[in-house]
């Protein structure tokens, strides 16, 4: 009589059945497997994630009611932050928006800058010392040295000669070398020189980014001579550029 053999198959199948998952495991983690366990739509089982969207660049450092002001057809944003509301030293940045997908970048600077004796006003007013504080136009220019070539219309004139002298005793000369009219209480289109007033005398005008003399101003922007000859060469009236000043607490707003 033979002894019953069914343990020992059973044990054999079940050992197969072991070994079989494993094997397949193995082959369905395989990169290299035809077929393996990767998931739909997929032969490495690594999901591909979309490049996150980006938004077009904003001007840095500007709040959202001073981007309002900002024209639509602007393209290019000279940015003249104050360093306190009762403060004259500043710092310029030319922006350009060249390519609306990318949004605004700096096209030169920071510069530092002067601006009026007693800082920054939301209403300037003759001889109050303040630089007025907006989003303004940047059409004109000139001064009394020849054109160093801008794209802005520029009026060589021997009456833009200045002597005296600045608040620190600094001289005055030269300051009008060069010249780049902020259509404050201004006519655009006209010569710097122009002395029309369309908002009246008493709210001032002449407000111009001008040569630095090394020291404040009665209300206008100032720049070294070299940063405003390069001013003048990359302003471009198709661009319709704009000046954005203030101090920082007030630009951020």
């Amino acid at each position: 009589m033979s002894v019953p053999r069914r343990p020992h198959v059973l044990l054999v199948v079940m050992f197969l059945l072991v070994i079989g998952c494993s094997a397949g495991a193995v082959r369905s983690s395989d990169p290299e497997a035809p077929g393996g366990a990767a998931g739909p739509g997929s032969e490495t089982g690594r999901t591909l994630s979309a490049e996150p969207s980006r938004s077009p660049a904003e001007i840095p450092d500007l709040g959202p009611e001073t981007r309002a002001h900002i024209p639509a057809t602007a393209r290019q944003a000279l940015v003249v932050t104050g360093q306190g509301p009762d403060s004259n030293r500043s710092e310029a940045v030319l922006y350009s928006l060249d390519d609306p997908a990318l949004g605004w970048r700096p096209a030169a600077g920071p510069w530092p800058a002067h601006n009026g004796k007693e800082g920054w006003t939301d209403r300037h007013l003759a001889d109050d010392l303040r630089s007025p504080m907006g989003v303004f136009g940047l059409t004109d220019a000139g001064g009394r040295l020849p054109d160093p070539g801008a794209l802005l219309p520029y009026d060589e004139e021997a009456r833009f000669a200045v002597s005296g002298e600045g608040f620190l005793g600094e001289p005055l000369e030269g300051s009008f070398d060069y010249v780049v009219a902020i259509n404050y209480n201004r006519t655009p289109g006209t010569s710097p020189l122009d002395r029309e007033r369309p908002l009246g005398e008493e709210r001032g005008g002449g407000i111009w980014v001008h040569v630095d003399h090394g020291g404040p101003t009665q209300g206008c922007i100032s720049l070294t001579e070299d940063r405003m000859r390069e001013l003048l060469l990359l302003l471009d009236p198709a661009k319709s550029p704009v000046i954005v000043m203030g101090d920082a607490a007030s630009l951020a707003g």
